[in-house]
């Protein structure tokens, strides 16, 4: 991943359709981060993860996409996921999948500037 690219940085979790805020920060503020080295991680509640990220282009669209592998509470987790960026480049809109498990869209908002 270019070092320039504006997906790096670390996003605070502000909105999840599935699950509310109390949740998203119950262990630690949720978040999502994408480093240059096109790795990545994320929290939300007892879901964390470490991510395989790449840049895509879809729909004429660059798209940050990933695979993830963690945990689920107490147990081995993996899924996919995948976010872009909206408005001003100081937001996140994705969704995150555990593999046959729940799903649910996330909004962020840039925490590192």
């Amino acid at each position: 991943m270019n070092q320039n690219s504006p997906y790096i940085g670390k996003w605070k979790i502000t909105q999840m359709e599935t699950w509310g805020q109390d949740y998203v920060d119950l262990v630690v503020p949720g978040y999502v981060e994408f480093d240059a080295d096109e790795s990545g991680s994320f929290q939300f509640g007892t879901v964390r993860g470490w991510a395989d990220c790449r840049i895509e282009t879809f729909n004429d669209e660059e798209v940050i996409a990933f695979s993830w592998e963690g945990m689920n509470d107490t147990d081995t987790a993996c899924g996919r996921g995948w976010a872009i960026l909206v408005g001003d480049g100081e937001k996140l809109y994705g969704r995150i999948f555990i593999h046959n498990s729940d799903d649910s869209n996330f909004h962020a908002e840039k925490m590192d500037k």
